[in-house]
């Protein structure tokens, strides 16, 4: 079969080997570049051909250009993802792909990084390290960090603070999406997790709305961006309708859709973010501002059964430095103690920290002023296993009495 050239001058066959698409896909792909380049070429992106109509054919979305004979490598990838959300209906993606250029120049969205929003909205809404394939993860946690009444009151209490608030929203989503690479082979999406504590609340019925609307605004606005939403704390009643509402409209976007009630929420995050990534107060080991341990520390990961125990040994040959561990556990229901056992039988063991439970991660450290081990004893006192994750580093240090001496 003769290849057949495109307008800007692919052949059809030999593109098709490069992307890796399915025939019908790539045949979606090459109709969609056709028309969208005779639009631009045309200048009716946006409006009907005028003398006084700005020409088009510079238009970019997140950085891509879109006139298909610029021969841009992300412009396939960013058309691609209109044509996944459409369903690969060409006549669909197209007028999805204009409404969204409609609705970034009504907004100002290109510019929308320079403008100084909501003052310590970044607390709620930000980006914060990656998940196991890369993807920037994209938090909002208003949902738990509004409980203030003041502070709600000043980012949801007026339909200009909340319209200011979306933007905020639409800003911070706008920053992960420049840490993206619009190429063959690139990270081309986010991961979203959402707290949604206290959307049951009736007095903060202003939660649900502005939830909501960014989940509105990330299907018709940023198709595909998001690869998948982590909804965490999700109040009961909303975990059984959106299960009900699954099996009886099967849509094809409820897989991207992860719920994790309360009790489940750090082991759902742990599925997609490695443990060194995921912040503390979600269960992981990621502190701000750690100066001990970075992401490139990673951790070790132990299962303790049902009604057991398990001693966690860490051994030093050499003494004069001190040694620093985070232990944490997925899920409670354990108790833990830390010594310092020598390896010289002559020696003293030393209680490092007494018998306790273990409710939240835990830093602690010892100087090693002999060779021995740090056992970590963990005991599981429930009917089911445990998870614990634990991570070390050993810092040269100098003994404060020799400080003193000099």
């Amino acid at each position: 079969m003769a290849t057949a050239p495109t307008q800007d001058g692919w052949p059809v066959n030999q593109a098709y080997q490069v992307t890796g698409m399915k025939p019908w896909a790539w045949n979606a792909l090459v109709r969609f570049r056709f028309q969208l380049e005779d639009t631009i070429q045309r200048n009716c992106l946006f409006d009907q051909p005028k003398q006084t109509t700005p020409s088009s054919k510079d238009v970019t979305l997140w950085g891509v250009p879109l006139l298909p004979s610029k021969g841009h490598p992300g412009t396939n990838v960013v058309l691609c993802k209109f044509l996944e959300a459409s369903g690969y209906r060409v006549p669909e993606a197209f007028e999805m792909l204009k409404e969204t250029l409609r609705w970034r120049r009504m907004y100002v969205i290109d510019t929308i990084g320079d403008e100084q929003l909501g003052g310590d909205s970044e607390k709620f809404v930000y980006i914060d390290g990656v998940d196991r394939e890369g993807r920037p993860v994209w938090f909002n946690t208003y949902g738990a960090d509004l409980k203030d009444r003041e502070l709600y009151s000043r980012h949801f209490g007026s339909s200009k603070s909340r319209t200011e608030f979306m933007r905020c929203i639409v800003q911070s989503l706008e920053s992960g999406i420049e840490k993206l690479s619009f190429k063959d082979g690139g990270v081309d999406s986010l991961v979203h997790v959402a707290d949604m504590t206290n959307l049951g609340n009736p007095k903060m019925k202003e939660l649900k709305d502005i939830l909501w609307t960014s989940l509105v605004i990330c299907r018709h606005r940023y198709p595909e961006i998001i690869r998948r939403h982590i909804m965490i704390n999700v109040p009961f009643w909303y975990y059984v309708f959106h299960k009900l509402s699954a099996k009886l409209v099967p849509w094809p976007n409820n897989s991207k859709f992860v719920l994790a009630r309360p009790s489940r929420v750090t082991q759902t995050l742990l599925k997609y973010i490695e443990p060194e990534d995921l912040p503390r107060h979600y269960g992981g080991l990621k502190r701000e501002g750690d100066d001990e341990f970075s992401e490139l520390d990673k951790a070790t990961e132990v299962v303790i059964g049902v009604k057991s125990a398990k001693r966690i040994v860490i051994p030093f040959t050499e003494a004069g430095a001190t040694v620093v561990w985070d232990v944490a556990v997925v899920g409670g229901g354990v108790s833990y103690k830390e010594e310092f056992v020598p390896e010289d039988d002559c020696s003293y063991q030393v209680l490092i920290r007494k018998t306790k439970r273990l409710r939240e991660v835990v830093r602690g450290s010892y100087y090693i002023n002999e060779p021995g081990n740090i056992v970590i004893t963990v005991r599981n006192k429930s009917f089911g296993k445990k998870k614990v994750l634990y991570r070390t580093k050993l810092k040269p240090t100098v003994p404060m009495y020799l400080l003193l001496k000099s």
